[in-house]
């Protein structure tokens, strides 16, 4: 396993530690809201702090990129400088669903090397599932090879959504609405880094994501990539780390899906 997928996973279960406890007391954890329908808490602070410590300790040259904190410049880095290696990190994607007791959440750090991704980690602190990849390599959950499903049938497909709720915009909406009714089923599970990693296990055949962060996809889109499957933005592009329109699936099931939302 490379050196510095380990040092991620580590990272990663010190962060499930602090999560797993906090989830054991809900009744007391200190809540705010960012914005409407979006929180955080303390827990997502401290998960944080915890994973760029590890890592910074390890590798005090890499740069970071994390939901909570914004960018960290690597030591000795002005901030037009880009640091060749940035470790990109959300501790904590679902915290909705952590806030009320549904364990449907996961941490995910991803590290890419002058913008390429090369190592991903999605980490399940309440199934204790996870998901690792390294460019190249392969994914694996918890040490077994995982690969996308081998689904073709647009029909039978289950796929993975997180694209506008009823309150959006009726033409927005209308993007989708083939798309996904027209699959077997769609589901919401509120953590778009589980919704990629379980495409990447075979549990979805796909996933359409709307107004995303590259937190929330630079781990998961490795993944999927290294189970064989394909990840790209809206245009079947490669601008799906910075667009925020993210679209994976199975190799038969992609191009299905592009196709609805170009129609």
């Amino acid at each position: 396993m490379h050196p510095m997928l380990n040092t991620a996973i580590k990272a990663a279960r010190r962060a499930g530690t602090i999560i797993n406890r906090a989830s054991l007391d809900l009744e007391r954890l200190q809540v705010a809201r960012k914005g409407p329908k979006d929180y955080v808490t303390e827990v997502d602070h401290a998960a944080e702090e915890a994973i760029i410590d590890v890592l910074r300790t390890a590798y005090p040259d890499h740069g970071f990129l994390g939901e909570e904190s914004g960018t960290h410049l690597a030591a000795g880095q002005s901030g037009d400088e880009q640091a060749e290696f940035q470790w990109i990190i959300d501790p904590l994607d679902g915290t909705t669903n952590f806030i009320h007791g549904l364990p449907i959440y996961a941490i995910s750090i991803a590290l890419a090397q002058r913008g390429q991704l090369t190592q991903a980690v999605v980490y399940d602190p309440s199934r204790n599932e996870l998901f690792t990849a390294s460019r190249g390599g392969g994914a694996f959950l918890n040490d077994r090879r995982v690969r996308v499903s081998g689904q073709s049938r647009y029909h039978d497909a289950l796929l993975g959504a997180h694209v506008p709720g009823s309150a959006s915009t009726v033409a927005s909406g209308a993007r989708f609405a083939s798309m996904l009714s027209e699959c077997a089923a769609a589901r919401r599970l509120g953590s778009t880094v589980l919704d990629l990693a379980y495409v990447a296990a075979g549990r979805l055949d796909g996933f359409c994501g709307l107004n995303l962060k590259s937190w929330d996809v630079a781990a998961g889109g490795l993944l999927i990539l290294e189970a064989g499957g394909l990840v790209a933005d809206f245009e079947g592009e490669q601008g799906w780390m910075k667009s925020g329109s993210v679209l994976a699936a199975t190799p038969k099931i992609f191009p299905q899906m592009l196709s609805h939302l170009r129609d």
